[in-house]
């Protein structure tokens, strides 16, 4: 009996090479070799110097964001710590009801100075808003009223105090912003 040979496998079927515009019939190159080699040389360079400014700029963002992660830490314990401070003012005003001589006013004086004093050291800045123009970046206006002593678009009185942490806002200022004299907000 007469064997057969297998069928070749997949790998072993290699395409003929695919004659270039530098390459003759014969696999010899037509043109300078050397010219050739400059020209992967220069490629190879100029990828090899994107890369690297590709490389530098990645680690000047990472550093950016590093720092500003840093930077910004304490931002979600100030949030929750900007209630308490309201919640405190809001103790401290009935505190003073019973006058402003009570040793529990005081007390509460006090321990708001430090608290105030505290988130200010870590970046935490309030927002003054009452007498100001109205800004949507810092306010959120809950309501117009009208004012025959303060400007249409100023506010007249702030609901919630806003802050800012460092150059970011924390929290916008709930306020009332005047509509002018004799106008009302409803129209």
């Amino acid at each position: 009996m007469k064997k057969t040979s297998p069928e070749p496998r997949e790998e072993d079927k290699i395409p003929p090479p695919v004659p270039t515009e530098n390459s003759s019939a014969d696999g010899e190159a037509t043109d300078d070799p050397v010219a050739s080699l400059q020209g992967d040389l220069d490629r190879f360079r100029d990828l090899a110097l994107r890369t690297q400014a590709d490389f530098e700029n990645y680690k000047k963002r990472a550093a950016r964001e590093r720092d500003e992660g840093i930077k910004y830490a304490n931002r979600s314990l100030l949030e929750r710590l900007v209630p308490i401070v309201d919640n405190f003012e809001l103790g401290l005003s009935a505190a003073r009801e019973e006058g402003k001589h009570s040793p529990i006013y005081s007390g509460m004086n006090m321990v708001l100075k430090q608290l105030t004093d505290f988130l200010a050291d870590n970046g935490l800045q309030p927002i003054d808003a009452v007498g100001k123009q109205f800004d949507p970046n810092l306010h959120e206006a809950i309501g117009h009223e009208p004012s025959d002593e303060i400007a249409e678009g100023r506010v007249i009185r702030q609901t919630r105090r806003g802050y800012r942490l460092k150059d970011r806002l924390l929290r916008p200022a709930a306020v009332v912003v005047s509509s002018g004299a004799g106008r009302s907000g409803d129209e």
